[in-house]
């Protein structure tokens, strides 16, 4: 049996075999409202066809004014959740599992599009109000794109408001039939906001050192896992690092003390990703399997033995296995290049000679070995 296409039981969840789709946004609810189209369907139903084990769903705000963009995916209301629900149910009659990655952008919110420049939107262009831990914005003029919209610091009130969001949107999530519940703290979104001393400047419970920063992705895992099916897991998507060496940062070393206390409150598995604080928050060079180092310095690091999952630069089955195979991480997170072949979990059952263990859809077998 090949290591990538072996069983990774979580809880009483088992993932078929250990290539997830990464979440990827998409940036096409048609409408501005949060609810799902065709598109999602076709995307995400594509890719469990396709083979991979867990499908997991772009990031999806848990209130209106955690979108990046107006034409984010949400989950904040009953309607946004019932129109997933037919994509939780095609995922799973293709053998796989799906997630869905909880999000709040934070600073990040009311821009638009990649495609439409990724210029910040003011409330009187379709924006909205920004909340973050501090009153500092995302500096867009350093990207000569102009000035934030209003960025405020949050309250206690907008904590508590942001925990309750989480917590109601798990609860839609799994009345919708997700599996797998993944919390977005990564790529300079509010949680991450909250963890990295370059975006948290507070002076409270939820600020200055290692223990106050970390306090809402803890209690936002810690309330999703309160109303999550016990057999069913809980990841926590972490940037590994904040890629600066030259100002105090959020580090690996910190990261694997987090996955730790996430473990605690009843994270199973943290998905390793990395940057996005700030401008120049990104590697000096990016290629095969570049974050991987990161994911491994968290497993060293962590002493709780939670899963640990890579993401970045994986690109080949062969790369995919020997992730696994070499005892790197437990699953293999694979974004553009499931974008570049919807198949790549067929074609990496194929390349590595186990169709045997993959049955794959009757009516692609012809094309894949099987």
């Amino acid at each position: 049996m090949t290591a990538l296409f072996s069983p990774l039981e979580l809880r009483d969840t088992t993932v078929p075999n250990r290539l997830m789709v990464s979440p990827m946004c998409q940036y096409s609810c048609e409408a501005r409202d949060g609810l799902a189209t065709e598109w999602h369907h076709v995307h995400l139903g594509s890719r469990a066809v396709g083979g991979a084990g867990l499908v997991m769903s772009e990031a999806t705000a848990v209130e209106k004014r955690g979108r990046i963009t107006p034409e984010d995916l949400g989950i904040w209301n009953d309607a946004q959740a019932d129109a997933l629900e037919r994509t939780t149910r095609f995922v799973k009659e293709q053998g796989a599992v799906p997630g869905i990655q909880l999000a709040h952008a934070g600073r990040k919110a009311s821009k638009t599009r990649p495609w439409d420049g990724s210029h910040p939107l003011y409330p009187d262009d379709g924006g909205w109000e920004v909340v973050a831990p501090s009153g500092d914005p995302w500096p867009y003029d350093e990207e000569d794109k102009g000035d934030a919209p209003p960025t405020r610091e949050m309250t206690q009130g907008d904590i508590e408001q942001v925990i309750g969001s989480f917590r109601q949107a798990a609860e839609r999530a799994r009345d919708a039939g997700f599996e797998v519940a993944e919390v977005h703290a990564a790529h300079g979104y509010l949680l991450h906001e909250f963890l990295s001393p370059v975006t948290n400047h507070r002076e409270d419970d939820y600020g200055g050192d290692f223990e106050g920063r970390t306090r809402l992705a803890r209690e936002v895992t810690e309330a999703v896992r309160e109303v999550w099916p016990d057999e069913k897991p809980v990841f926590v998507r972490i940037s590994g690092t904040d890629w600066f060496d030259d100002r105090d940062a959020w580090t690996a070393e910190q990261s694997a003390r987090l996955a730790d206390r996430l473990h605690e409150v009843g994270a199973d598995l943290v998905d390793v990703s990395s940057g996005g604080i700030a401008p120049g928050s990104y590697p000096d060079r990016v290629g095969p399997n570049y974050q991987l180092p990161l994911a491994e310095a968290v497993r060293e690091g962590a002493e709780s033995g939670v899963a640990i999952g890579t993401v970045g630069g994986i690109t080949t089955p062969e790369q995919a296995e020997a992730v696994v195979a070499n005892g790197r991480a437990d699953l293999a997170i694979v974004g553009r290049e499931f974008l570049r072949d919807p198949y790549f979990g067929l074609r990496a059952a194929d390349a590595l000679d186990a169709t045997d263990e993959v049955s794959g859809p009757p009516q692609y077998r012809r094309a894949f070995g099987f």
